[in-house]
């Protein structure tokens, strides 16, 4: 199942993808505003774009793990690399600079939600600091919100919610 967004209110449609070829046109209307868009079926230019952005962890070469978004909604997936440093987790908005745009419609989840501080030990190990930015929903890690100001390690398979979105921390192999 895919999913595409109706360029005039945002609404996400549902369609099974496998019942059309490669490179075919269709006709949408918005379940939602009934404004009627087409899209073609194939390879887009924006996802070239966004596997050239690191987004995905096989592309990362820089080692540092990556965390993979899992939208409540309707169990959709985004995966980004991280970096050493700061790395600033929030929804996506055109113009905003920050390290991890997810592309959603979850209106609970802030512009700058939280942050992920990766750092290399002298050891050569790998630590993951998680705290809020502050948000105004806050910042769950297994359930369980963070306070203000408050710094906490995570490790690989941590689940951290946003809003209605789940992230999970896929720590880098040893």
């Amino acid at each position: 199942m895919k999913r595409v967004r109706c360029p005039k209110c945002d609404h996400y449609n549902i369609f099974d993808e496998t019942l059309y070829a490669q490179g075919q046109s269709l006709v949408f209307e918005c379940e939602n505003c009934r404004k009627q868009f087409k899209i073609r079926i194939g390879t887009s230019s924006l996802a070239a774009t966004q596997k050239d952005a690191n987004r995905n962890p096989e592309t990362n070469d820089d080692g540092f793990g990556s965390i993979l978004v899992v939208e409540n909604v309707f169990g959709y997936r985004q995966s980004f690399a991280l970096k050493e440093g700061e790395n600033i987790i929030g929804r996506y908005n055109p113009g905003d600079k920050i390290t991890i745009p997810i592309d959603t419609n979850d209106r609970s989840m802030d512009r700058r939600h939280c942050v992920i501080t990766v750092k290399k030990e002298a050891d050569g190990d790998i630590s993951y600091t998680l705290r809020d930015f502050p948000s105004l929903t806050g910042t769950f890690l297994f359930n369980r919100i963070l306070g203000d100001r408050e710094r906490v390690r995570i490790e690989d398979g941590a689940i951290i919610t946003l809003g209605a979105t789940t992230l999970i921390l896929q720590a880098a192999e040893k």
